[in-house]
């Protein structure tokens, strides 16, 4: 997993541009399928990733950043046991079942609003997160319950993608 992305904003303007916006500007969802991939063992390129959700809706192409449910849509697209749910109180047992996870939610800060998608893998020590924030530099740890740190952090409009390795 030497190859993760950590922190969305580190990656230059014309670096992995998502539709004509850059990917530290929208690219959370591409971003998170990524990290998902090489949390499993996998090694896509970010062009191939960026180029799928590209081309899924591709009057969009990227520039409003990723649907909700694209993740889930990607990996059953290419053959990987999924489970989608939006009730928090699910969260913890499907990311416990599921080799990692994919999270979405809404924050708010002051009057900004804003969509994020986050890579979840669960540990022994608990789950651990990958570009969660925008000054992440390595994995981060979210403690025992992803429905706690949901809670704790005032995110909410949540939904967790679980994901099954297809080798498995």
């Amino acid at each position: 997993m030497d190859k993760m992305i950590y922190c969305q904003k580190d990656i230059p303007k014309e670096k992995w541009r998502y539709g004509f916006r850059s990917s530290a500007a929208t690219g959370c969802g591409w971003i998170a399928t990524y990290n998902a991939l090489r949390v499993m063992g996998y090694s896509p390129t970010p062009h191939m990733v960026i180029k799928y959700y590209e081309n899924q809706i591709p009057v969009f192409n990227g520039n409003t950043g990723t649907f909700v449910l694209s993740p889930a849509m990607f990996f059953k697209r290419f053959g990987f046991p999924v489970r989608v749910t939006a009730k928090r109180k699910d969260f913890d047992r499907i990311a416990q079942h599921s080799d990692v996870s994919i999270l979405y939610f809404w924050w708010k800060k002051g009057i900004k609003l804003g969509a994020h998608f986050v890579a979840v893998q669960n540990t022994p020590k608990g789950f651990v997160g990958y570009n969660t924030y925008t000054n992440s530099k390595g994995p981060d740890y979210y403690g025992k319950s992803i429905d706690e740190f949901i809670k704790n952090k005032k995110y909410f409009g949540a939904v967790l993608i679980g994901i099954k390795d297809r080798r498995k």
